[in-house]
């Protein structure tokens, strides 16, 4: 049997990526430092999954365990003859996670191991893959170099399975349980991959990855969040609740129409396949098993009205390519107004638009210069919610 190292037993460790390495017959080795989670599972060596949808039955990922990597001894004799790694830590628990693995990466150079090993990355993080390969680094002695850019593959990832926040009483059903979207398919970066690649149920090695990095950020992240911002306009508490709004929900699709146009032309994406793609977003944002909150979607608006984020970034990809982005316009001014109490950098944008004036702090905040049609229409937009 296969082994693959999953560092991470969170929501997409344990909720997402475990479950397709159990269902192409590998044995899943997570490495975690919560002494529950790793007791808990090799307690049982399997958990449950539940789908967020109407009546879904539960599902039971088999052949895991688990080691604790406080002690990083422990996961690197894991990696020494591991197949695969997997990593779904958080961008910030990266640092941490990069001498362990660099620890299982000495262990298998001195075993003599001379098969290529990937590291598939599950991080929200741009040139993650990069990133990772040099926190390794700087925790491997020069004379390994060589090996690991012969051996090792970091294999950047694009998750889109979206997984929501679980109740008290679910997480007092079982403490390993993982409620998720049926959604199951990972995009990955082919030409990152060193040596021969498994057949993983889901797992999609892609040649043009960068349109699906980018596919993920002004499609998918791009309609989330201004889902959120305009269905605060109007008061909603869910995402669900906003998305069953004829108004809200025809804005949407427009964002990912004028963002869409954008993606075909730049990638060469399928039109079919991309349309379908929005369509199935649709249904998606709206599934009400879900219960996604509008203010954890639209949180941290500061970082989100940024130039290359999903907001400014989609709006100028649309103008690049001959769409003004008209709907995005209107999503972007609903964040200026977005102010959740307890959003710490909501409170900065209203504070930086009360001391400068709303086009100022938006031009300041977005890069975007202040005689930009685009920004004229934002602020259209923004006096007429404010009046």
């Amino acid at each position: 049997m296969k082994k693959a190292v999953q560092f991470g037993a969170g929501n997409i460790g344990r909720g997402f990526i475990a479950q397709l390495l159990s269902e192409s017959g590998f044995e899943v080795v997570f490495a975690d430092v919560v002494d529950a989670v790793v007791e808990n599972i090799n307690a049982r060596h399997t958990y449950p999954i539940r789908y967020a949808a109407p009546g879904s039955p539960t599902t039971w990922v088999k052949n895991v365990r688990a080691v604790n990597s406080k002690v990083p001894e422990n996961a690197a004799r894991e990696i020494a003859d591991a197949d695969l790694m997997c990593t779904a830590v958080g961008v910030n628990v990266l640092p941490y996670v990069a001498p362990v693995i660099a620890l299982g990466i000495k262990a298998r150079y001195d075993a003599g191991v001379t098969e290529p090993i990937n590291i598939i990355i599950c991080e929200n993080l741009q040139h993650m893959g990069a990133f990772l390969k040099g926190e390794v680094k700087k925790h491997l002695d020069e004379s390994l170099y060589g090996y690991l850019d012969e051996k090792v593959g970091f294999v950047e990832s694009v998750v889109g399975r979206m997984v929501p926040v679980m109740t008290p009483e679910q997480k007092a059903e079982d403490p390993l349980l993982s409620i998720v979207e049926p959604y199951k398919h990972l995009p990955v970066a082919k030409s990152m991959i060193k040596g021969d690649f498994p057949e993983i149920v889901g797992i999609e090695p892609k040649d043009n990855f960068q349109g699906y990095v980018d596919r993920k950020l002004y499609t998918h992240n791009a309609g989330h969040a201004a889902a959120a911002y305009l269905g605060n306009l109007k008061g909603y508490t869910y995402i669900y609740e906003a998305m069953r709004d004829p108004e809200v929900a025809a804005t949407v699709r427009e964002i990912m129409n004028e963002t869409g146009e954008g993606l075909i032309k730049k990638h060469g994406l399928d039109r079919a396949e991309h349309m379908a793609h929005i369509d199935d977003l649709i249904e998606r944002f709206g599934n009400v098993a879900l219960a996604d909150t509008v203010k954890r979607v639209g949180g941290d608006p500061l970082r989100k009205l940024r130039h290359e984020d999903r907001l400014v970034g989609g709006a100028l990809l649309a103008r690049e390519y001959g769409v003004f982005p008209k709907a995005m316009c209107k999503a972007i001014a609903a964040a200026l107004v977005f102010n959740p109490e307890g959003d710490p950098t909501a409170a900065q944008v209203q504070s930086l638009i009360a001391e400068k004036g709303a086009k100022a702090a938006f031009c300041e905040i977005s890069g975007v210069d202040e005689g930009d049609p685009i920004v004229d229409e934002i602020m259209k937009n923004y006096n007429n919610i404010k009046s």
